[in-house]
């Protein structure tokens, strides 16, 4: 069965970092393509980033390009999204999903599975 668990999210000030980690069981990492979203209360999911299995393809949002970083560890089949200078615009629960595609793409549709979801919240 596939699975996606986020982890890492938290309380953090204006300013400040977090790492999110979404681990993911079940099927081969290589292949397959990874995104980051992120769902705000009363707005619609936003696509943040997207990772490839090729490594030549990372997507940003434009409102995360040059703060938020996305990687991979293959060999634990982990992602990850390193976000810096965090705003509180950036306060939301951050999903990972997964679709079987060496193709990167912002697009929720593409998707195939999602995880739970993990909760970030930057003060002002």
């Amino acid at each position: 069965e596939v699975q996606l668990v986020e982890s890492g999210g938290g309380l953090v000030q204006a300013g400040g970092s977090l790492r999110l980690s979404c681990a993911a069981s079940g099927f081969t990492f290589d292949g397959y393509s990874i995104g980051w979203f992120r769902q705000a209360p009363g707005k619609e999911r936003e696509g943040v980033s997207c990772i490839s299995s090729n490594y030549g393809s990372r997507v940003y949002g434009d409102s995360v390009k040059g703060r938020f970083t996305i990687s991979s560890d293959n060999a634990k089949n982990t992602v990850y999204l390193q976000m810096n200078s965090l705003k509180p615009e950036d306060t939301a629960v951050y999903y990972c999903a997964s679709r079987n595609s060496v193709y990167c793409s912002n697009v929720r549709v593409n998707y195939n599975y999602w995880g739970q979801g993990t909760q970030v919240t930057v003060s002002s």
